[in-house]
């Protein structure tokens, strides 16, 4: 007959055991790559701390990479490589979803996990999306504009088309002023990548008078804002309104000054922690089939969508994310 004392040692035993199973559930083995479209702009300087954190967090081995200024064709041939080391899960933030999809496909056919965050590939057979509600972050900017015009005016807009999240950001515009009869969209402008072309572009813009004259210039993507704010300051154009796209410093300091009027802020870092965690649970709890329909099936242990949240910084709420940005130099976000 067992003892008590002999009871309370098993019993002890038992849970120093499962301590130390617990611990050993992840591996420095595990390899968890994110792949960005820029690796060169602080949004994605950011991501990759996130990465870096949750890895620390849970010990495993985490990897950003991706091409240096966007490059749709070499982020396929970064997702390619990683695919071919065989690791536990796979982050993609999708610049060309032609170009894309058939490679998640195949990772994910092959028995890897991939999620997209930032910019989605909803055709493709990735698990879910972590990211923001980019219709709603363009909706958000289109009410501000629409507010910011009194309802009249001509518009431009400086993106990277055919970037799935850009073209989001631009129908969330373009829902909001519909309503807005008085307030029309002049051009639609491809930076093609290179963001020292909107201030190119914007110069050209600020000289029109009269009827020609271009009231707002909204940004889509990041880099462009700070650009679009430089031709203003050359042209001494105060009496237009620059929306700009997420929280670079520089972009901060901006708003604060009033070159900009606002920026619409997304959380890169956030994208990717949850990420992390998310491909690490299906990596020690596979889903089979992983290639399944999951946006059909009720049933899925998957969602459709996470939102990381967006919101509009202006100079009422600049103070406090512009101290803690400066503080965390040289991270940034923006993309």
């Amino acid at each position: 007959m067992m003892t008590l004392s002999k009871r309370i040692s098993l019993a002890l035993l038992t849970v120093v055991l499962s301590l130390l199973t617990g611990c050993t559930r992840h591996s420095k083995n595990e390899r968890y790559y994110l792949i960005a479209t820029n690796t060169e702009v602080p949004y994605w300087k950011s991501a990759a701390a996130g990465l870096a954190a949750a890895g620390a967090e849970y010990g495993v081995t985490v990897d950003t990479r991706g091409p240096a200024g966007l490059n749709p064709q070499a982020e396929v041939d970064e997702f390619k490589a990683a695919v071919a080391s065989k690791p536990a899960g796979i982050l993609v933030s999708v610049a060309s979803s032609s170009l894309m999809a058939p490679e998640i496909d195949a990772a994910v056919a092959a028995g890897i996990p991939v999620i997209t965050i930032d910019s989605d590939s909803p055709e493709s057979k990735r698990l879910y999306f972590i990211g923001t509600n980019n219709l709603e972050a363009g909706r958000l900017g289109g009410r501000r504009l629409a507010a910011r015009l009194n309802g009249k005016g001509n518009v431009v807009f400086f993106t990277n088309p055919g970037q799935p999240n850009l073209e989001e950001r631009l129908k969330g515009y373009q829902d909001i002023l519909k309503d807005f009869n008085g307030i029309k969209t002049v051009e639609v402008y491809d930076i093609k990548a290179d963001p020292g072309k909107a201030l190119d572009q914007a110069m050209v813009y600020l000289a029109r008078t009269g009827p020609a004259k271009i009231d707002a210039f909204i940004c889509l993507e990041s880099r462009s804002g700070a650009n679009v704010a430089e031709a203003f300051k050359r042209r001494s154009a105060t009496d237009r309104v620059l929306i700009a796209m997420d929280t670079d410093t520089d972009t901060l300091q901006l708003v604060g000054d009033g070159t900009i009027d606002s920026t619409i802020a997304q959380k890169p870092y956030t994208m990717a922690v949850l990420g992390l965690k998310a491909l690490d649970q299906v990596h020690h709890y596979p889903v089979t089939p992983m290639s399944g329909d999951h946006f059909l099936d009720p049933n899925s242990p998957f969602p459709v969508f996470v939102d990381t949240g967006v919101a509009l910084i202006d100079k009422t709420n600049l103070d406090p994310i512009l101290r803690k940005r400066i503080a965390s130099q040289p991270l940034g976000g923006g993309r």
